[in-house]
Order: C-alpha cells, then sequence, then structure tokens
C-alpha cells in the first residue's frame, strides 16, 4: 500500500527537509498546539523535520512519531535529541498497519506524508480508528499545481511537471493538497476546515528566496533531474534550463509563490 519516495533518503535530501521545516515554522505550525497531558501520534515523521516544531509547540503532551524507513528514524532521533526535546518517543511502522489499539490518542498529525500514498483515504480511516472521540486530525500537504513565478518560463514548468509526473508513476500525488477536504470528508470526519497557506517570496523577503525558493522547491526539482531524464520525460538540456530559470526567480527582480494546505478535522 506505500509508494516509493520520489524524492530519495540520501543526506542532500535529509537537509532540504530541515530547510522547508525551519523556513515554514511560523506559516504552518503557528496554531498547531495541543493540551498538556494529550497524546498526539505523528504519522510519518520523516527524519524529524517537522517532530521538533510539533513538540516544542506542545511541551506538555506525549508525541509518539512513526514511520515506514529505519533510517529516517534514526536521523529523526538524533534531530529531536539535538534539539533536547524530551516528550517524543519513535517507532518504526508502516502507517497501514499501525501497532495500537482504537482510540490510543487524543490527536494525529500528518504533514507532507499523504502525498507520497497511493491510497490516502484509506490510511486517513486507519489513522481515525486510533483517534478518542473529541479528538483531531491536522493534514498538511503542498500542491505543486500551485506554483508561480516571474519571469515565467515554459523550461520551468516542464521541469515541475517532470517531478509531478515521476510522483504519480510511483503511486503518489504532488497535487493533493487541493483534495485534503474530499478526502478528510470521504475518511468519515467530520467538520473538516482547510485553509491554503501561501508562501509567497520576493527581494524583500530573503529568508524566503533562500530558504524556499531556492533550498526548498528549486533544490527539490532539481533533485529528480536523473529519473527524469532516465524515464524519458525530458532531456538534460532542457531539464536544466527549467532549473536555472527557478533560480532566475530568486533574482532581486524575481518573484515565487506556492500554496500549501492545512486541513483540520474532528472525530465525533
Amino acid at each position: 500500500m506505500k509508494s516509493a519516495y520520489v524524492h530519495g533518503y540520501g543526506p542532500r535530501e535529509n537537509i532540504r527537509l530541515q530547510d522547508q521545516a525551519s523556513t515554514l515554522v511560523e506559516l504552518l505550525h503557528s496554531d498547531t498546539f495541543y493540551p498538556e497531558g494529550s497524546t498526539v501520534l505523528e504519522a510519518g515523521c520523516g527524519v524529524g523535520a517537522q517532530t521538533v516544531t510539533l513538540a516544542g509547540n506542545s511541551p506538555g503532551a506525549l508525541i509518539t512519531s512513526v514511520d515506514i524507513s529505519e533510517e529516517s528514524i534514526y536521523r529523526a532521533r538524533r534531530t529531536v535529541e539535538a534539539a533536547g526535546v524530551t516528550n517524543v518517543r519513535f517507532l518504526q511502522a508502516d502507517i497501514f498497519h499501525l501497532p495500537f489499539e482504537e482510540r490510543s490518542f487524543d490527536h494525529v498529525f500528518v504533514c507532507f506524508v499523504l502525498e507520497h500514498l497511493p491510497s490516502p483515504v484509506e490510511a486517513l480511516k486507519s489513522l481515525k480508528r486510533l483517534i478518542r472521540p473529541g479528538g483531531t486530525v491536522t493534514v498538511i500537504e503542498g500542491d505543486h499545481g500551485s506554483v508561480y513565478f516571474h519571469p515565467d518560463s515554459e523550461d520551468a514548468r516542464r521541469a515541475i511537471r517532470c517531478q509531478i509526473e515521476l510522483q504519480s508513476r510511483s503511486g503518489g500525488n504532488a497535487l493533493i493538497g487541493r483534495e485534503l477536504y474530499p478526502l478528510l470528508c470521504s475518511a468519515g470526519f467530520s467538520r473538516v476546515r482547510v485553509s491554503p497557506r501561501m508562501v509567497y517570496a520576493d527581494a524583500s523577503k530573503p529568508e524566503l528566496v533562500e530558504g524556499f525558493t531556492k533550498k526548498t522547491f528549486t533544490a527539490m526539482i532539481e533533485g529528480v533531474r536523473e529519473k527524469a531524464i532516465e524515464h524519458g520525460l525530458t532531456d538534460a538540456d532542457a531539464f536544466d534550463r527549467g532549473v536555472r530559470d527557478l533560480y532566475r526567480t530568486a533574482q532581486p527582480d524575481g518573484v515565487f509563490c506556492y500554496t500549501f494546505f492545512k486541513a483540520c478535522a474532528d472525530i465525533c
């Protein structure tokens, strides 16, 4: 039931995820916190890039962070330990076969996970059974179709489409952000509410230009170069032109926009 993680698990991807998390803390997590004594499941913690913020925002909550990758769990544990966070425990487990009793948690948090799964509704249903009545689920996903930039470039758009296609071929969906409302409704959650969170980066916001335009989004596209060429989706020259044009949007006269979607829902 799982898809391949199209970005890979190498050191470069680890750095990119950490850059993404630190850049987007305020935008994505300023309103994510849980009461003291509550139990929270972070489903698909990856390398712990979001875990530090999640646990830091709710120091009185007990966070259980799981991921299917043994290597990711190892890195996540090191990241959390280095940050001095003490309210997290880690477990290697498959999101579709989690070793917990029903109604084990007060809340579930899922960030940048559903986009990699071939059956996101089934994943949400699996998580729903673990939440106690009165609890909540929070889901955050991006949407690569929400990208626009200046100067515009068809080469850059083609490079982005290569990433979208590769993720689709791996069983994922890089456009899933726009689908969070119907997905959560289909999984049986109630009072679903979704808010778009736009990243807007121009020269007046150098931390976003550096942290998001260059080190998060463009680095992600650049990272699929070899796979895109290998799968016949592009040629080297065309892809490289697209990446150059994406970096061009980080120049003083450039602009880059991307929208994340954050959904919260309840368990009756």
